[in-house]
């Protein structure tokens, strides 16, 4: 269970929200929702524990993120507006760096099927600075999945794709909540992921 309590956020002067609530479990989908410069961004920065909160707290399986660190970090992976791709590492490298990071066995034929599952298989030994704005957003998807944590924060994690590719992915989201993950998505599109609930929270 995800929960966030009477969380609060101050930049500089300037408040950006205040007693803010929610919770997730697992299967559902959090859409986070605002204006640029709302904060939504900030949120995100706080819930994946980048960012301390000026009031409130987060909480995982019932405990403050601030208090469970490398315990908190093997379970939940962030995708920022950066990719976080290593440009001199090749695809098949990229994912298993982020397997390994996350603890996680990851092979060859893992990262093959990876790779063909987001339209990437010609590109698997081509260094990523090779690769276009989608595909290296295609590529950070991939990453998702070689990492196999349960809890997935993403911000703007369609921006680049196609049609196509926005499709696949929607159905790729959809997958790690019907096996039981949790999603929080900081978006401006209209999305169609299936999840046994899905809650709005506008950033005003």
């Amino acid at each position: 269970m995800f929960e966030v309590v009477n969380l609060g956020c101050i930049r500089g002067t300037r408040r950006l929200f205040k007693d803010l609530n929610f919770s997730a479990a697992p299967g559902e989908l959090i859409e986070i929702r605002g204006t640029n410069g709302s904060g939504k961004t900030s949120l995100l920065r706080i819930l994946c524990g980048l960012a301390s909160p000026a009031e409130g707290e987060v909480r995982w399986d019932g405990k403050n993120i601030r208090s469970l660190g490398e315990e908190y970090f093997a379970e939940m992976s962030y995708v920022a507006h950066q990719n976080g791709v290593k440009d001199e590492l090749t695809a098949v490298e990229n994912l298993r760096i982020a397997a390994g990071i996350a603890g996680k066995p990851f092979g060859d034929k893992d990262a093959q099927e990876s790779l063909a599952y987001f339209g990437l298989a010609k590109e698997s030994h081509l260094p990523a600075r090779f690769l276009s704005a989608g595909q290296r957003r295609r590529l950070t998807l991939a990453r998702l999945r070689a990492s196999g944590t349960r809890l997935w924060i993403l911000d703007e994690v369609l921006t680049s794709l196609d049609t196509a590719a926005v499709a696949l992915s929607s159905q790729f989201i959809s997958g790690h909540l019907g096996d039981g993950g949790i999603a929080i998505m900081a978006t401006h599109q209209d999305l169609n992921i299936s999840a046994a609930a899905t809650q709005r929270i506008e950033i005003n």
